[in-house]
C-alpha cells in the first residue's frame, strides 16, 4: 500500500517552478525597494514641511513682538452692571 519511493514529477515543471520562484523573488524585492524610496521621500517631506512651520512660527513670534502689546491702544473694557451702570476695567492713573 505504501511504498518508499516519492511520486514521479516531470523536470519541465520542476524548472518552471524555480523560474516561478526567481521571478517571485525578484518582484518582492523590487517591490520592497520601491515601497523604501517611497517611504524615504514621505520622510524627507514631512521633515521639510515641519521646518518651514517651525520657521514660519518664529517669523510669526517676531512679528507680534515687533507690532506691540495687544490691547495698548487706548481702549479700556468696561462692562454693564444694569441700567445705566458701568464699571470700566483699564484705567491708569497716569492718564
Amino acid at each position: 500500500m505504501f511504498t518508499d519511493s516519492p511520486p514521479s514529477r516531470s523536470p519541465i515543471l520542476d524548472a518552471i517552478a524555480v523560474i516561478g520562484g526567481l521571478v517571485a523573488t525578484v518582484a518582492a524585492i523590487v517591490l520592497g525597494a520601491v515601497l523604501a524610496v517611497i517611504a524615504t521621500f514621505t520622510v524627507l517631506v514631512i521633515g521639510l514641511v515641519s521646518s518651514l512651520m517651525i520657521g514660519l512660527a518664529g517669523l510669526a513670534g517676531r512679528a507680534r513682538r515687533r507690532a506691540g502689546v495687544p490691547g495698548d491702544d487706548g481702549l479700556i473694557e468696561a462692562r454693564n452692571l444694569g441700567g445705566h451702570t458701568w464699571v470700566a476695567y483699564g484705567w491708569k492713573d497716569s492718564h
